[in-house]
C-alpha cells in the first residue's frame, strides 16, 4: 500500500466509513479528540479494532442518556482493566473465595458525544495503559473474560427489549387517542340526550295544557 493508499484509509476511518485496518501494512489508526463518526456502533467498532491490533480488551462502560427520551448522548469506552475489583464481604467473613482480579485501574479511554450534526465526536483521548499490552492474531483473541462477554450480551438484549417497550408504548399511545376519540364523541351524543330531555321538560306543560 503507497502514500496515498494509507492517507486515504486513514481519512476513510475517521469518518467511520471502514471497519477495519488493512493488515497489509499493519496500520495502526489512533483515536483522536475530533475524529467523527456515523454512529456510536461505529465508534465501538473502531476502537475495539484498535484495541486488538495495540494489544488490549475494549470494554463498554458508562454512559449518559437523554433526560427527555432516554437516548444515549456520550459514551465512555475502556480498557478491561480499568477499576478495581471490590470485593464483597457478610457478616461472618467472605462470602466465597475470591477470583484472580483482572481489574488494574486502568486509565486508557475515548469518550464519544453525540454532537448537533447528527455524529459522534471523540471528545477526549487517554493513551496510556499502566500494564503490559500483548497484541494477538483475531483468532487467538480470548481474553476476555466471562463478565465482560455477559455485560455485552445483556447490554444487547436490554437495547432489543428498549425498542421493543418503545414500540408497545407506541401502540398503546394511538390506542388510547382512539379511545379518547370515541369517548369525546360519546360525551358529546349523551349531551345531546340530555339537552333534548331538558328542552322537553320546559315544553312539557304547555303540550299538558293543550290536551
Amino acid at each position: 500500500m503507497d502514500l496515498d493508499e494509507g492517507v486515504e484509509a486513514i481519512e476513510r476511518f475517521t469518518r467511520g466509513e471502514i471497519l477495519a485496518v488493512p493488515c497489509e501494512a499493519d496500520l495502526i489508526v489512533e483515536p483522536h479528540e475530533g475524529m467523527e463518526f456515523e454512529s456510536e456502533d461505529a465508534a465501538k467498532i473502531f476502537y475495539d479494532e484498535y484495541a486488538r491490533r495495540v494489544g488490549f480488551v475494549m470494554r463498554v462502560m458508562s454512559c449518559r442518556r437523554s433526560e427527555r427520551d432516554g437516548r444515549i448522548l456520550a459514551r465512555r469506552l475502556g480498557c478491561n482493566k480499568e477499576g478495581y475489583c471490590v470485593s464483597i464481604r457478610g457478616k461472618f467473613g467472605p462470602v466465597r473465595k475470591p477470583r484472580p482480579s483482572t481489574r488494574e485501574g486502568c486509565k486508557a479511554m475515548i469518550h464519544i458525544k453525540f454532537n448537533k450534526s447528527g455524529k459522534w465526536v471523540i471528545t477526549r483521548f487517554i493513551k496510556e495503559h499502566n500494564h503490559p499490552l500483548v497484541v494477538a492474531p483475531r483468532e487467538a483473541r480470548q481474553t476476555m473474560d466471562e463478565k465482560d462477554k455477559k455485560i455485552q450480551e445483556l447490554t444487547v438484549e436490554l437495547r432489543n427489549k428498549k425498542r421493543l417497550c418503545a414500540a408497545y408504548q407506541e401502540q398503546l399511545t394511538a390506542f388510547m387517542k382512539i379511545v379518547e376519540e370515541h369517548s369525546n364523541q360519546l360525551s358529546k351524543k349523551v349531551q345531546n340526550v340530555v339537552n333534548n330531555l331538558k328542552e322537553y321538560e320546559s315544553i312539557e306543560p304547555q303540550l299538558l295544557q293543550q290536551r
